[in-house]
């Protein structure tokens, strides 16, 4: 038997992908700690949320979450 292709964890915990499988999610990083050194102008930057993964790097997310790919369309 072969072994079950498993999904990467780190990747799994970073990146949503949408119902239809055509648009993944991400977060910004560097938002967690220590944000009393950084600018104001940075951090209201670092606020923006739903983010989309750049359409060059969608196939080696798809890749790490072991989803098949439905379609390649970038926004």
């Amino acid at each position: 038997m072969a072994k079950k292709a498993k999904t990467n964890r780190g990747a799994a915990k970073r990146f949503k992908a949408n119902s239809a499988g055509t648009l993944i999610k991400r977060r910004r990083s560097n938002r967690s700690h220590i944000l009393s050194k950084r600018a104001s102008n940075q951090k209201r930057r670092l606020r923006t949320t739903n983010l989309v993964v750049n359409a060059a790097k969608v196939f080696g997310v798809f890749k790490l979450l072991r989803k098949k790919i439905v379609s390649a369309k970038s926004r």
